[in-house]
């Protein structure tokens, strides 16, 4: 890969730092970025910056800053505001990726005739014509060898074209084989813990985030019709959690089983709770999904069994029993197995499986509503 050009994103862990040293172990002409899409009180962003900085100048590749702070807020915080709001429960990081790491990032990368953008998530990409939409050769996302690592859930919104400029240099290891690295090559990320939290916000409390920006907004909690209790604000619950509203002095000597979120009225502005059975569903309703392989072959593979459902970032894939087509797009879709803890406004990500359990591809992928 002599004299191909390809900028990593360093976020300043271990993932990205690793991705980055195996590029150039493989002959690529690497660049080092930062993206810099989050300033607030309490995140980590100087630190990171610093971490990337220093793989980048032990790795002895260049290193570039690109600010999208404002249209990081227009395009992903708003979205995770607004959707919170309208009592839905959003997935910013899905649209993280689609907006800045493969949006933004990507157009600035190509803009400046890089010929690969790579990153250090945990998937690969894989092509043929069988899966093609039209009739050529299909770029499309495949699961990680670590399947405790898989981040193919959050990237479903890349547009398939952009992958043959795309380079995950991790999907072929293990969590362990990177930390492994990092030691080996002394990089200052080795020991630095992962960040689990929101798309380059990090490790933030959600619910004073949501009270700083959408305050409170009192309403009833609701059992089988009876007003049990309070709650602050729709926007503080999502479907299957248990617990965190008020039940009223003479709700709390009732004998009650452990109670669920199953249900938002947003109307009434009601929480609707019920028992954990009550919060699982055997169908689901997708919006008019994007389809990566061929249309006939998505409901085929349905058909024959090898058509699954995700709903969550690591989540089991639950494979689907039947597929319908509502008058406006949108998918009902059955599924072999009760979920719990569906949502409205998640990702729901179709896989397919064509030959091993593990290696399944990013079929397609739509909201729940």
């Amino acid at each position: 890969m002599s004299g191909k050009k390809v900028v990593v994103g360093i976020s300043g862990g271990v993932d990205s730092s690793v991705a980055a040293a195996r590029l150039l172990e493989q002959g690529y002409d690497v660049t080092g970025a930062y993206l810099t899409c989050w300033e607030e009180p309490g995140c980590r962003t100087d630190q990171d910056r610093k971490d990337a900085l220093k793989v980048a100048t032990q790795l002895g590749i260049p290193f570039e800053v690109l600010d999208f702070r404002r249209e990081y807020r227009e395009r992903v915080v708003d979205y995770f505001y607004g959707e919170y709001a309208a009592g839905r429960t959003p997935n910013p990081d899905v649209v993280c990726n689609r907006e800045v790491k493969f949006g933004m990032f990507y157009d600035w990368a190509m803009a400046h005739a890089f010929d690969y953008v790579a990153t250090g998530h945990y998937a690969r990409i894989v092509h043929s014509t069988q899966y093609a939409v039209h009739g050529e050769t299909q770029f499309l996302l495949q699961r990680p060898r670590d399947l405790a690592k898989d981040q193919t859930y959050f990237l479903w919104e890349v547009a398939p074209e952009k992958l043959d400029h795309v380079l995950f240099p991790l999907g072929d290891v293990l969590k362990s084989e990177v930390r492994s690295r990092a030691k080996e090559l002394g990089l200052p990320t080795a020991e630095k813990p992962d960040s689990m939290g929101i798309c380059f916000i990090g490790e933030v409390d959600v619910t004073e985030l949501l009270r700083d920006k959408l305050g409170e907004q009192p309403g009833d909690v609701v059992r089988d019709g009876t007003v049990i209790g309070t709650h602050k604000g729709l926007w503080f619950h999502t479907i299957g959690q248990r617990g965190g509203w008020d039940l009223f002095p003479t709700m709390q000597t009732v004998a009650m089983p452990p109670l669920y979120v199953i249900e938002k009225n947003v109307s009434k502005n009601q929480l609707i709770v019920g028992t954990q059975e009550q919060t699982r569903v055997d169908s689901v309703t997708v919006s008019t999904p994007v389809l990566y392989v061929d249309r006939t072959r998505f409901f085929t593979r349905a058909a024959g069994g090898q058509l699954y459902l995700r709903i969550r970032n690591l989540g089991a894939l639950c494979k689907v029993r039947s597929l319908s087509e509502n008058e406006d797009g949108a998918l009902s879709v059955s599924l072999d197995k009760p979920l719990f803890g569906v949502a409205l406004g998640q990702s729901a990500v179709f896989y397919s499986r064509e030959d091993k359990e593990g290696e399944e591809i990013v079929a397609g992928g739509g909201i729940i509503r």
